[in-house]
């Protein structure tokens, strides 16, 4: 337990900073996740303003220095290469066609072959 006045103050000052960094984290993950169930939906006008939505709350947090702004540029890029990804593959597949499923080719238990 801190003893000093200044090491109280800073537990209470770390405790509400916690608080709001986790905040922000939490409206990150909610829009990433919203962007997500756009774009297996495949609706493509949801997805433009969910990528908007997700890119404006990373640009405002890493202002704040909850997190760095490499991370939120890196997060950005993941996202527009996922919508980008969603894009090619909506207009090469033939109509009446589902989506492809995510996953790695092969699998777990595929078997190689090795020289």
């Amino acid at each position: 337990m801190a003893h000093s006045l200044s090491a109280k103050k800073r537990i209470r000052q770390s405790i509400k900073r916690r608080a709001r960094n986790r905040s922000r984290k939490e409206q990150i993950k909610e829009s990433v996740k919203t962007f997500a169930a756009a774009v297996t939906a495949g609706a493509f006008d949801k997805e433009e303003t969910a990528l908007r939505d997700v890119d404006k709350r990373l640009d405002k947090v890493a202002a704040k220095g909850t997190i760095h702004k490499n991370t939120a540029a890196r997060r950005r890029s993941r996202l527009a290469k996922r919508l980008n990804a969603a894009r090619t593959a909506q207009a090469t597949r033939p109509a009446g066609e589902k989506p492809a499923r995510g996953g790695r080719k092969g699998g777990k238990g595929a078997a190689t072959t090795s020289a």
